[in-house]
């Protein structure tokens, strides 16, 4: 026992994919989520005789819902431990799916994804936790990046099975099939999920304030909680447009949007997997400077060649290579935040997620405000997010002082 440095280390390795793949269903449920509606933005514009920005409200309710959510659900994992909470948070997420299946105008939609986006914080914070639990230092790389793969997939399975069943079903069965898909991750949480937070270590916990107070203490974790957000807030400002963009202004179906959605997305999970081989040699930190650079250049392009008139091929091809970018940025952000906070995990990753997603809920919804008859708002949106988030490494992180793993 005196040789192992983590409790992950005595996993087998059938154990660690049993862990990969059953943490990869949690952390995938808050994507599956908001991404199995893209599809049918258009519909539900039509069905519910409503603008386009109020259709883009529901998708910014579930982010502020999954925000919210996690700032409660990461804090009770710490003292109550990880399964509890992830039991009760995966059943309210049940619940609201079916009563956004049941609604009958917009607000009550609203209403039931702000509760879905509470119930699926329940998977993406205790999953993060639970494999900061198990691991560290470079182990920890791998499985962030393993997890992060299998949680890729949701957002190219989603849309796809999104506009498939816009071909024989209205929208209504897109948040049934959801229904089922958390009823599924809770039977997996009560019977695969074994605690990995001990009771003595739930004692040995301080405070909620105290717990905050040395999180915000630490430059680089607040550093990092605002580029994750703004990071996630340039992703989402295309996943709010890229419905209206490249069905509305280019013209492709619902199923044809699906498959230019998974070829997208298909790029995160490039990003996310080289990034992990990446930093055995190079920092995370620098990692993270590179993709930002790659994200401004490719969201300016997107700007200019839609100012200039290149059409479809002018906003998908810079667009992919934004994308990739992101999935550079994502592991990265995760392991450099919860490095130094191993004691607080739960708290640490709730807060990391609260500001992902609380970012994108604000910002996104700019778009549709701006309007989305051209692509330029899409871009323009997503330059400033990442022009915001490259002051942010450099000023507030800054590099240099970002200790080894």
């Amino acid at each position: 026992m005196s040789t192992l440095t983590h409790p992950g280390d005595a996993l087998s390795k059938r154990q660690k994919l049993v862990y990969i793949v059953v943490l990869g269903l949690l952390t995938a449920l808050a994507p599956f989520t908001i991404d199995l509606y893209l599809p049918a933005f258009p519909i539900l514009q039509a069905d519910l005789r409503v603008s386009a920005a109020a259709v883009q409200l529901t998708l910014a309710a579930t982010t502020i819902g999954f925000a919210a959510g996690q700032l409660v659900v990461g804090p009770l994992s710490d003292k109550l431990g990880r399964r509890l909470p992830l039991i009760v948070a995966t059943a309210i997420h049940v619940l609201a799916s079916i009563g956004a299946a049941l609604s009958t105008d917009v607000t009550m939609l609203g209403v039931f994804r702000v509760l879905q986006g509470i119930g699926a914080a329940g998977g993406g914070v205790v999953a993060m936790a639970m494999v900061r639990d198990l691991f560290s230092g470079y182990p920890l790389v791998r499985m962030m990046s393993r997890l992060a793969l299998v949680n890729g997939m949701a957002p190219i399975v989603a849309p796809l099975i999104g506009s498939q069943l816009l071909s024989f079903m209205s929208w209504p069965g897109i948040f049934w099939l959801l229904s089922g898909y958390g009823l599924l991750v809770l039977v997996a949480a009560v019977f695969l999920i074994v605690e990995t937070l001990p009771p003595e270590l739930r004692k040995s916990q301080t405070s909620m304030l105290s717990r905050y107070r040395v999180l915000f203490s630490d430059r680089i974790f607040v550093g990092m909680l605002l580029l994750g957000g703004l990071n996630f807030a340039g992703l989402f400002s295309y996943l709010s447009a890229s419905p209206f963009v490249f069905q509305g202004i280019y013209g492709l179906s619902p199923q044809q949007y699906g498959l230019l959605f998974a070829l997208n997305s298909i790029a995160v999970v490039i990003g996310v997997q080289v990034s992990a081989r990446v930093v055995r040699r190079v920092g995370p930190q620098w990692v993270i400077a590179v993709a930002t650079a790659v994200q401004f250049s490719m969201a300016v392009l997107i700007v200019v060649f839609d100012r200039i008139g290149l059409g479809f091929f002018g906003t998908l091809i810079p667009l992919w290579f934004y994308i990739l970018a992101t999935g550079f940025i994502f592991p990265c952000v995760q392991v450099i935040a919860l490095a130094n906070h191993g004691a607080r995990a739960g708290t640490a990753a709730s807060l990391l997620g609260a500001a992902t997603f609380g970012l994108a809920g604000v910002i996104s919804p700019l778009v549709g405000a701006w309007g989305t008859s051209t692509a330029t708002p899409m871009g323009a949106i997503m330059a400033a997010c990442i022009g915001l988030g490259i002051l942010t490494l450099w000023l507030v992180v800054q590099p240099k002082k970002v200790p080894p793993l």
